[in-house]
């Protein structure tokens, strides 16, 4: 019985540290990279994240129907990866209300036409929007 107790504990730790690495892992940004457009940054699942040239620091200027082709990229929290500093990110709070992760300052994007992680069809759409070089 004694044994039992002692492998359930055991399971539950394990078990939490596990579950503490995923979550951990969820606000995650990494960077990968493609030929021809070099490194760039993307979430915890792979998914490309761009920058809009009409923004400026602390501002996004995409609203309305603008995002929905061009999510907002949020989370309270980042966690930088590989060359990154987790004092890069930031988070602003939009004329709409809603708030949005930056990176250097400059707000952050996904585009709905990005269907799989280390799609990059966004990139150069309209001559505003480009991945985010690290």
């Amino acid at each position: 019985m004694r044994r039992k107790a002692v492998l359930f504990a055991m399971s539950a730790v394990l078990a939490a540290v596990f579950a503490g690495v995923a979550l951990a892992d969820m606000h995650a940004v990494k960077v990968s990279e493609k030929g021809g457009l070099g490194k760039f940054l993307v979430d915890a699942k792979g998914m490309t994240l761009y920058l809009f040239k009409k923004d400026s620091p602390g501002k996004s200027a995409c609203a309305g129907p603008c995002l929905e082709n061009w999510p907002l990229y949020h989370r309270e929290k980042v966690a930088a990866n590989a060359g990154m500093k987790t004092e890069d990110f930031g988070v602003i709070t939009r004329d709409d209300g809603k708030k949005q992760t930056t990176y250097k300052g400059m707000p952050l994007y996904y585009f709905a036409g990005d269907k799989k992680p280390g799609d990059t069809a966004g990139q150069g759409m309209g001559g505003n929007w480009y991945v985010v070089n690290p």
